[in-house]
């Protein structure tokens, strides 16, 4: 996806996601960041605002493991899109990183968002699940969060 366009999807649900205008600084500035972007050799540590987020979006990811199995209806998929979307809103409203981190982090919410949203407009395209998972599967490769116990990215 280019730079323009990341940064289109990002200002786009930015504008709808609550909560998303209490950013402390220009999240579409790290629209172009993609990865991969190495690795740091110490884990950056997550301080409790992210690991609440991420923590809030690992579950909800796993908890569409019940959609892709025909096991939960789409409107309770898309209420774990909008918890996903509220999530994110809220890392980008308290987000206090150093710069290389945040634009690491951007780097997996701007997808996740952008699967969410394409999941939202079609509820049956099920790979915006894993294009979900696989938008933040490197988070733990990059944060030291003890809360993320287990990878997103797997499919079942």
């Amino acid at each position: 996806m280019s730079p323009m366009k990341l940064s289109v999807v990002l200002l786009a649900v930015l504008a709808v996601t609550p909560g998303a205008a209490r950013a402390q600084h220009d999240h579409a500035a790290h629209a172009h960041v993609t990865h991969p972007v190495p690795a740091p050799a110490q884990r950056w540590a997550a301080d409790a605002a992210l690991r609440d987020g991420m923590g809030r979006i690992h579950t909800a990811l796993e908890e569409l493991r019940h959609y892709e199995m025909g096991h939960m209806d789409a409107t309770m998929a898309l209420d774990r899109v909008g918890l996903i979307e509220q999530a994110a809103a809220d890392i980008f409203a308290k987000c206090k990183l150093a710069p290389e981190q945040d634009a690491v982090l951007h780097g997996m919410l701007v997808p996740l968002l952008g699967a969410a949203q394409k999941l939202k407009a079609d509820p049956q395209d099920m790979a915006q699940v894993q294009a979900m998972r696989n938008a933040v599967a490197d988070y733990p490769r990059y944060f030291n969060d003890p809360d993320w116990t287990a990878p997103a990215a797997h499919a079942h």
